[in-house]
């Protein structure tokens, strides 16, 4: 199992992430774009998420919604921008509880020898928006949703 590394400099808009997996990039990228996947990994395991809408197209709309074991609600929401099946999406990412707040998103997904580095970079509007994602958890709650994306694909790949 390999390590989320996580690249948050001061001063900066940006969260820079990356993590590699065992599997090869269609596969990465199927399971990443799958409304019947996503609930299996995004998000920490102690909420429950459901895809409400995940329209996987430019200018497509997504929107998941979490679920607490107290009944609180979480939902998430954002716009494909760009796709470029099995190597990039671009999107934005918009927490609802904290509405305003807009990221831009790009993943990439690149292959060597049949293992793939997700490469992730979240541009934020502030630096100050970008710290308090930090601040509130973010890195902890991305390297358990990575986690839990290395199982579903080693169960996959079985």
């Amino acid at each position: 199992m390999s390590k989320l590394n996580v690249i948050v400099e001061p001063g900066k808009q940006e969260m820079l992430y990356t993590r590699t997996f065992a599997a090869p990039r269609d596969l990465v990228y199927k399971i990443y774009t799958d409304p019947n996947l996503v609930p299996q990994w995004w998000g920490p395991r102690y909420l429950t998420t459901y895809v409400d809408k995940m329209e996987v197209r430019p200018g497509g709309l997504w929107r998941y919604v979490q679920h607490d074991p107290q009944g609180n609600e979480y939902g998430f929401h954002g716009v494909y921008h760009s796709l470029t099946p099995s190597e990039e999406i671009v999107s934005t990412f918009e927490f609802e509880g904290m509405s305003g707040h807009v990221t831009l998103d790009t993943v990439k997904f690149e292959e060597v020898d049949g293992k793939t580095t997700l490469i992730g970079q979240s541009v934020f509007q502030s630096v100050a928006d970008r710290d308090g994602m930090v601040e509130s958890g973010a890195e902890s709650g991305m390297v358990e949703m990575m986690d839990r994306l290395e199982e579903i694909l080693a169960r996959v790949s079985a």
